[in-house]
């Protein structure tokens, strides 16, 4: 296969050659051989973008809500004809499985702009109060987006959509580790008829340029998708413009399953939730709490789910899971299950090692981990693989309480067979959203976390809001 040569960015509507070139190689995690080769770009590179960003805004941001929804409407007749690329890139340079980038990985870039097509015909961008002022929306400018690698296609649709929606011109960093479903957005976003200069891409580290786009003075806004450690940085870089600034980051969600539901439908479903893009979620369910009357055998049912999920190819056809990112992902991985092991859980699956047969790449073994207790590094620590931890508890409080003993708040589930019990327990449950017997929450809902699991929401219209200031206008 040969490599692709990716080196440019695309700056005001047009790819371009980076003003200082370092390469850098895009590695198929499954074969760790390069697929492409980047530039990984500088502070003058981000600030050229910035600039078209800037010289674009005036004109964009005085576009009718009706052309911008044409111009979202037209975004998703592009992207459908080249949907199947999309799927193939992501599972090329992440790593996804094949079924997975169909029906999931590419499937939210449709999902998420629908959301937002919907949300924009009925977002109202000027009101007027009862005592007659008049409350006005704006764009609220240049918008730097930092987008993560293990769901690329969902995060750059919650940034960019919302951002189009509400007329801001945008700079788009995406993670080193997957530029090259960016820079197919790109593609797809000029095809579309996005003007030249409101969508910039560059690529490189985000010490570099996303800390050069969050402490430049021309960027108002920044939304950062990744690590808790990333968006703490993000913060401190934007502070000493005051800039707005959007977190989207971890989470060690907790999933409650009471005795009194389907026990063995709720541990399966739970465990195979937290294998899906081998544990690379930052929603997944990885701390299962169960009552104490079922607990051995949800330990039972979760140890067989991980010994009968198949570690393949992502390429190949099938419901395997494919491997970590990357080299790095990986060693983390193996660190925190070791550190389950030294701490004394019981392992009841998988554990330290490929899986047989996967000398190459960057496969885990779906690991189970029994006997944990919430202090655990394993129940404290987003591992970001494909590893479970299954903790006990005696009564509803409890389970509350151990629920909401995190420092994160991005999401939480249960599975109860009582309906006041449901509601009861959402109602006190710390995360910024609540799953209930299986079921999801729906493309345009808000998406986000209490805590350190970020500041803000993305989706439908809680997503415009951000990229949008308020203005109030008084009148005699």
């Amino acid at each position: 296969m040969s490599i692709l040569d990716k080196r440019q960015f695309f700056i005001n509507g047009a790819w371009v050659d980076p003003i200082q070139a370092t390469e850098f190689d895009v590695i198929n995690p499954a074969t760790e051989q390069s697929i492409a080769t980047i530039s990984m770009g500088s502070e003058a590179d981000a600030n050229a973008a910035v600039s078209a960003a800037k010289d674009a805004f005036p004109a964009f941001s005085r576009t009718t809500k009706q052309e911008r929804v044409e111009l979202l409407e037209s975004i998703m007749v592009a992207y459908k004809k080249r949907y199947d690329e999309m799927a193939s890139i992501i599972t090329q340079e992440m790593g996804a499985p094949k079924v997975l980038s169909e029906r999931a990985q590419a499937a939210v870039g449709i999902g998420h702009l629908q959301g937002f097509i919907d949300a924009l015909k009925e977002y109202e961008f000027r009101q007027t109060t009862p005592s007659g002022d008049i409350i006005q929306r704006e764009a609220i400018g240049v918008c730097g987006l930092i987008t993560p690698w293990n769901w690329p296609m969902n995060q750059m649709v919650l940034k960019i959509a919302p951002a189009l929606a509400s007329g801001c011109t945008m700079v788009l960093k995406p993670s080193e580790l997957t530029p090259l479903s960016a820079m197919l957005y790109a593609e797809i976003l000029h095809e579309a008829g996005v003007p030249a200069g409101v969508f910039n891409l560059i690529n490189g580290e985000g010490p570099v340029v996303g800390s050069a786009l969050s402490r430049h003075p021309d960027v108002q806004m920044m939304s950062f998708t990744g690590s808790t450690r990333g968006g703490v940085a993000v913060s401190k870089d934007a502070a000493e413009t005051v800039k707005r600034v959007a977190l989207e980051l971890g989470g060690k969600s907790p999933n409650i399953i009471f005795a009194d539901s389907d026990v063995e439908k709720a541990v399966k479903r739970g465990t195979r939730h937290v294998f899906n893009n081998t544990g690379q979620s930052c929603n997944a369910p990885t701390r299962m709490l169960v009552e104490r009357s079922a607990y051995d055998q949800a330990k039972d049912i979760a140890a067989k789910v991980a010994e009968q999920t198949e570690v393949g190819d992502p390429a190949e056809e099938g419901r395997h899971i494919g491997p970590l990112v990357s080299a790095l992902q990986y060693e983390r991985v193996q660190t925190l299950i070791q550190k389950g092991i030294d701490e004394g859980a019981t392992l009841l699956a998988g554990g330290v090692g490929k899986p047989e047969g996967r000398n190459v790449g960057y496969f885990c073994k779906p690991t189970v981990f029994g006997d944990v207790n919430n202090d655990m590094t394993i129940a404290r620590e987003e591992i970001f693989g494909p590893v479970l931890s299954i903790i006990p508890f005696d009564s509803e409080e409890e389970a509350i309480e151990i629920a909401n003993d995190t420092p994160y708040g991005l999401a939480a589930y249960m599975d109860t067979g009582c309906e006041e019990r449901a509601e009861r327990v959402a109602d006190q449950l710390r995360a910024g959203m609540v799953r209930i017997n299986g079921s999801d929450i729906s493309s345009g809902s808000p998406f986000g976390g209490y805590k350190m699991s970020g500041i803000g929401r993305e989706g439908g219209h809680f997503g415009m809001d951000d990229f949008l200031e308020i203005k109030a206008i008084s009148r005699p």
